[in-house]
């Protein structure tokens, strides 16, 4: 006999929760459907990203010209404590020598003089700090003695001051490989962008750097060339061979340079040594204002100091911008100007 009874309904809970499920899914099929799609960033949104993302891979530039300058500063200063930890060996070893021969030669006659067997002996100092046995030394002696005792002391100093620096060559080298990574981490991050341009974009943005840099070249009076001193107008002289040059990171010439790298390079040209980074180059000379500024003078941009161009006259600057562009003229208004120096 088949049975009668009502089916079971569901709990006012269960038909609950499975109406709110089924309002979010409709809520959610309904906002994605209205929602707009993400939108691409335009041209100028993304040069505005790469400028950002090459203005802090210039920084972490110059600061990995400073260490690769200082770990090259290190390395000739140890390999001159060792050359000279060398020549100090030699010169021990001859007046340890001298010393022997003559005790060999006293020896032979059997009349070993108790002040070379002390020198012999694994404690030399001990025998000059007793002044009983001082005057059983002829002068010689002594000064031979007091030559031994100058060279081991200076030695020691001088080894223990290589340890030092090659301990700091150390962790130099480990910034240097930091400083490296940034950068190139902001050079891949500033391509990614500049790979989801158009190719029609990437053209419109070289193009327009490109008549702002012929626009920078017309502006530039040549004329005031003379105006500057003999070294300045050299190096600007320099600079100006290499205009056309790609930038690249830490480069100083002659394929390719950085901005400190081009205005040192210009320098020594010109038979001026000046330092490698644009922050130490800040503090090579006299500060200036902009109405200061001749034609070869060194311009110093930004807070931080992190770039360098060369002044070229009429408002305008000599220098190697930043990745993906060349040795070119540009407004000196174009970035923030701090002063200027004449070397």
């Amino acid at each position: 006999m088949a049975s009668h009874r009502r089916p079971k309904q569901p709990s006012r809970a269960r038909v609950t929760v499975l109406t709110t499920a089924a309002a979010a899914a409709v809520a959610i099929s309904s906002q994605a459907a209205n929602a707009a799609p993400s939108e691409k960033p335009s041209k100028d949104e993304v040069k505005a990203k790469v400028d950002k993302l090459y203005e802090e891979a210039e920084q972490a530039t110059e600061k990995y010209n400073g260490a690769k300058e200082k770990q090259e500063k290190l390395q000739k200063e140890i390999s001159t404590i060792q050359d000279n930890v060398a020549r100090g060996q030699e010169d021990l070893n001859e007046l340890r020598d001298s010393m022997g021969l003559a005790a060999a030669s006293q020896y032979r006659t059997g009349s070993i003089d108790s002040s070379i067997q002390l020198f012999l002996s694994s404690d030399p100092d001990d025998y000059l700090d007793k002044a009983s046995t001082m005057d059983q030394l002829s002068a010689q002696q002594v000064e031979s003695l007091k030559k031994v005792q100058e060279k081991q002391r200076e030695l020691a100093q001088q080894r223990a001051e290589a340890a030092e620096k090659l301990k700091d060559l150390s962790s130099t080298r480990t910034e240097l490989g930091e400083k490296k990574k940034q950068v190139q981490g902001k050079l891949a991050e500033a391509q990614k962008l500049l790979n989801s341009l158009t190719a029609a974009e990437k053209a419109a943005l070289a193009a327009q750097e490109d008549r702002a840099s012929r626009s920078a070249a017309d502006r530039v009076d040549l004329g005031n060339v003379g105006s500057a001193s003999g070294r300045a107008q050299a190096a600007f002289q320099a600079a100006q061979s290499q205009l056309g040059k790609p930038y690249v990171y830490g480069a100083t010439g002659t394929a390719s340079y950085d901005c400190s790298g081009l205005t040192s390079w210009a320098y020594a040209q010109a038979g001026v040594g000046i330092p490698r980074t644009s922050q130490a180059q800040a503090n090579a000379g006299t500060h200036l204002s902009m109405s200061e500024l001749k034609v070869g003078d060194l311009v110093i941009f930004y807070g931080d100091l992190h770039h360098v161009g060369l002044y070229a006259g009429n408002g305008q600057v000599l220098h190697a911008p930043r990745s993906g562009t060349v040795v070119r003229y540009e407004s000196i208004n174009n970035m923030p100007f701090q002063f200027g120096v004449r070397i």
